[in-house]
């Protein structure tokens, strides 16, 4: 639901990757952001009425998503597709944080796109963030940004998740995203994203940020 930049781009990319896509847009002209070679189907209307929702199929849907630009219209057609539904998968996107942590108790993801995009750029700005960039629905694993003690610098990832108990999901490394191994050696400007449970956040903090305990 939502034929924008995001939306048509999602859509574009499901169905290259072998989907069967149908777009949702109140603005019929929106649909030519998809291009003449997009092979699903669109439905002009409300995103959340639920005939228009019939009429894209989505008694039989896997997936939905709600990428429209407006917060309410994302909340209101997501809580649609799950409750009314019963779609399995449903994501929203979500500007106002608030909003996207309440919409996460109730168990459906978010992205929560101005967050997101502030910490990339605190990332690149070479500040850290104390704050979980991401958490699931239950708020039990959270992924965050780890300073780092100079001492870990040539120390593999294998190590540093052993000392910490969390785990490096990616990093940024001279303006590149770096999908790590465990023999992944950490440098100097390493941004660390890391995954972990929410109690162990304080501590994974605290061990990365000290020098590296000595066998």
């Amino acid at each position: 639901m939502g034929c924008g930049r995001v939306g048509s781009a999602l859509a574009t990319a499901m169905s290259d990757r072998g989907h069967d896509v149908v777009v949702i847009d109140r603005d019929e002209t929106a649909f030519r952001r998809l291009g003449e070679d997009f092979s699903g189907r669109t439905v002009t209307g409300v995103g959340f009425d639920r005939e228009v929702l019939g009429e894209a199929g989505i008694d039989a849907c896997d997936a939905f998503a709600a990428v429209s630009s407006g917060d309410n219209s994302n909340i209101i057609s997501a809580r649609v597709a799950r409750e009314t539904f019963g779609v399995e998968r449903v994501v929203a996107r979500i500007y106002d944080a608030k909003r996207a942590a309440v919409f996460e108790r109730i168990g459906i993801p978010t992205v929560a796109t101005v967050p997101w995009t502030t910490e990339r750029f605190v990332a690149a700005l070479g500040e850290i963030s104390t704050t979980p960039v991401w958490h699931d629905p239950s708020g039990s694993l959270v992924m965050a940004v780890l300073d780092f003690h100079e001492s870990w610098v040539g120390t593999d990832c294998a190590k540093f998740q052993d000392l910490t108990g969390a785990r490096v999901a990616f990093l940024f490394r001279m303006g590149q995203t770096v999908l790590p191994d465990p023999r992944t050696v950490i440098q100097t400007e390493d941004v660390l994203y890391v995954a972990t449970l929410a109690a162990n956040v304080d501590n994974a903090r605290a061990v990365a940020g000290a020098q590296m305990p000595r066998e």
